[in-house]
């Protein structure tokens, strides 16, 4: 897939230029000096030739077929050579020109043009707005960075030209390689996901490295990530994290539920690396590069000084880092090989004034133990330190014993003759022991995707015609919002427990209801105008018997009357006043990029002020309904503190999954809020006490 782009046999490029300092002059001198094998022909009708090569009028009077076109022209002429582009059979095109949609309404225009000539000649096209691309593997280099990378595993695409050639910039420093990188530019065309579909198939490439800021189809995104990540690391830093544009919505989920959440349920969903920052980044995409992945947690710090040692250890407490247990025999070897000063313990300590060698015994003791499964080498320069030949000492042990091995020598001019040995070696080396056990976190994460069971999502078969028939009666009252009451029969036809109850249209008929029920009962105004029934006085709890009951009457409609007197009444509803237990809130908001995303928290004050929630792309399955649970902060009260019954986690869990299956199976459902779930003790269940519902067209 996308062959033509990435191992192209000849190349146009069209709008050469002569002049130094113009785009389309660095763009054909970065193809001659990467040493494409290929075909390389300009483009431009005001010269005869560019660096010896014989310059051609236009696309058409090229002497033979060209896979690949890279098109360096004013905005406004770009549709017209794609137009020669399909007539010559050139089926592959790089829009570097800039003009376009990022310019305004005028470029959106120029842009919609260059698509629709494109896709009448089936021509794919990068950009346009783009930095272009580059292959090491062809010697590719059709862009115009300052920079051709050397070769690796690493394919990395962006979203910023400018942040691209800083990245290409700051990988040459850091003798990072890569295997491919890509400017997306505007994406009319080619987005992230033919990338990620492409370089899944690369046997060349082992991480994929993203700069996004938007994804085109949030559903493809996903589904293309979660098909590579089986396979290799997707790692992403996503720009544009702030809620500021969130829309205004009606529902608690709606409000908490901004583009930040959405992009984090999706990563997740797909198992997607996350970086923090660009350091991060490439951290993350080299550890992966260099280093096999951990067989398990585990990990042994040797180091040759505390203060550094006790960040590392903090780092992995707070990065969920499992510290190898020693076995006693190990203790024993290192108490027999090391100076009586050494700390035994894991993180290992061989003192200020150790040599390679004594790395290399505690080293070798250390790779043998069962429960270490990855180390790291610290190194902090001190007086008679030799930190070259330590660093070929940790390359070494590497080699021989194959577990994932990362490198910390602190410092620069003290420890510059080791980083050239760690880089020939394919050792990770950091600058500060917490990047590197940030990068082993992101590799027991992918680990544990790659060997856990295939979610499996249960099948709930709820009653649709219910759903159906609510939505429909909805909507031919002009609503976009169902009543409580049909929303209590749609959570029952997907098995979500309710409270008994129904609507009175007037004292009578709520007196007979409340029997029917029994009391304690509750009493709420039951109008389509109000949604917010407790800002104007429209519920009571707790009526006890029919001398409350009427009072209740009387005085929701009075207050009703007197705050919205022109609201619909269409009566009061009765429910039954469900026992004491713990509330917690079930929400859903359909994101425009990736569909329903599930919101769970404690309810009450907890999800209005605290914010105390988490948050999935559906459909959820059951273990990541359990994990919901476990992620927010408030869990310990549902669990049971200072000696309260555990609440029924399972019954949370099964409502979790039952909303997700609703909302997936019913596309019109654009807001769902159940708040609160009353939880009792476990074993006893949970209803869903108050339930609201939006629909769309």
């Amino acid at each position: 897939m996308l062959e033509q782009f990435f191992s192209p046999r000849s190349v146009a490029v069209v709008g050469v230029s002569r002049e130094e300092g113009r785009v389309g002059h660095y763009v054909f001198d970065n193809l001659l000096a990467a040493g494409f094998a290929g075909s390389v022909y300009p483009v431009n009708p005001k010269a005869d030739e560019v660096h010896g090569h014989r310059c051609y009028a236009s696309v058409k009077d090229l002497p033979a077929p060209v896979d690949l076109a890279v098109v360096v022209v004013p905005a406004k002429f770009v549709s017209a050579v794609i137009e020669e582009c399909g007539e010559s059979g050139i089926h592959a095109v790089v829009v570097i020109s800039a003009g376009f949609k990022e310019s305004g309404p005028a470029g959106a225009v120029l842009e919609r043009e260059v698509i629709a000539t494109a896709a009448k000649h089936k021509i794919r096209i990068l950009g346009p707005n783009c930095l272009g691309l580059i292959a090491t593997e062809t010697h590719l280099n059709a862009s115009f960075a300052p920079t051709m990378p050397s070769p690796g595993s690493i394919s990395f695409m962006s979203q910023s030209g400018a942040l691209g050639t800083a990245v290409l910039d700051w990988a040459a420093g850091e003798s990072i390689g890569l295997a491919h990188f890509v400017s997306l530019g505007n994406k009319s065309d080619l987005s992230e996901v033919d990338l990620i579909k492409t370089w899944e198939a690369d046997a060349g490439c082992k991480v994929v490295a993203a700069y996004l800021e938007a994804v085109t189809d949030g559903c493809a995104f996903v589904e293309a990530a979660s098909t590579l990540t089986l396979k290799k690391p997707l790692i992403a830093l996503k720009a544009g994290g702030s809620d500021a544009g969130a829309r205004a919505v009606s529902s608690h989920t709606g409000s908490l539920a901004g583009s930040e959440q959405a992009y984090s349920a999706a990563f997740r969903k797909a198992g997607v690396i996350r970086a923090s920052n660009i350091q991060e980044l490439f951290d993350f995409s080299v550890g992966f590069s260099r280093q096999p992945l951990p067989a398990g947690p585990g990990l042994v710090i040797l180091t040759n000084a505390g203060g550094p040692a006790i960040l590392a250890t903090d780092a992995c407490e707070r990065l969920g880092v499992s510290l190898a247990s020693l076995e006693s025999e190990t203790i024993t070897a290192l108490r027999e090989a090391l100076p009586p000063a050494c700390a035994l313990y894991n993180p290992v300590d061989v003192l200020g004034d150790a040599d390679p060698e004594r790395y290399r015994v505690a080293g070798e003791i250390l790779v043998q133990d069962p429960n270490v499964r990855a180390i790291l080498v610290i190194l902090t320069p001190q007086a008679g330190t030799a930190a070259g030949e330590t660093a070929r000492v940790v390359v070494d042990l590497a080699k021989s014993s194959g577990i994932t091995t990362f490198a910390s020598f602190m410092g620069r001019a003290g420890v510059a003759d080791a980083v050239p040995v760690f880089t020939s070696g394919g050792i990770p080396q950091f600058d500060f022991p917490e990047r590197a056990v940030a990068t082993l976190s992101a590799m027991l994460s992918h680990s544990e995707r790659l060997n856990s069971k295939e979610p499996v999502v249960p099948t709930i078969n709820g009653d649709k015609k219910v759903v159906d028939a609510a939505i429909d009666h909805a909507r031919a009252a002009g609503r976009t919002f169902i009543t409580e009451e049909s929303a209590s029969r749609i959570a029952a036809a997907y098995g979500i427990p309710v409270p008994p109850g129904g609507i009175a249209k007037d004292l009578a008929a709520a007196r007979v209801l409340a029997a029917e029920v029994g009391y304690p009962v509750v009493m709420k105004i039951a109008s389509p105008d109000i949604l917010h029934k407790s800002d104007i006085g429209g519920i009571r709890v707790n009526i006890s018997d029919e001398v409350e009951l009427a009072e209740a009457y009387e005085d929701i409609l009075a207050r009703v009357r007197e705050r919205m007197e022109d609201a619909l009444i269409w009566g009061v509803s009765i429910q039954q006043m469900l026992p004491p237990g713990r509330e917690v809130i079930i929400g859903i908001n359909r994101d425009a990029q990736f569909g329903p995303l599930l919101m769970f928290g404690l309810g009450g004050i907890y999800v209005e002020v605290m914010k105390d929630v988490t948050f999935r792309l559906c459909p959820v399955t059951v273990e990541e309904a359990r994990d919901m649970l476990t992620e927010i902060r408030g869990f310990g009260l549902l669990r049971g503190a200072r000696g309260q019954r555990p609440a029924d986690l399972d019954a949370v869990i099964d409502v979790i999954v039952k909303v997700s299956a609703l909302v997936m199976d019913f596309p019109q459902i654009t807001e769902l809020d159940i708040n609160p779930l009353i939880v009792a003790d476990k074993g006893a269940g949970a209803v869903a006490a108050d339930i609201r519902i939006g629909i769309g067209g």
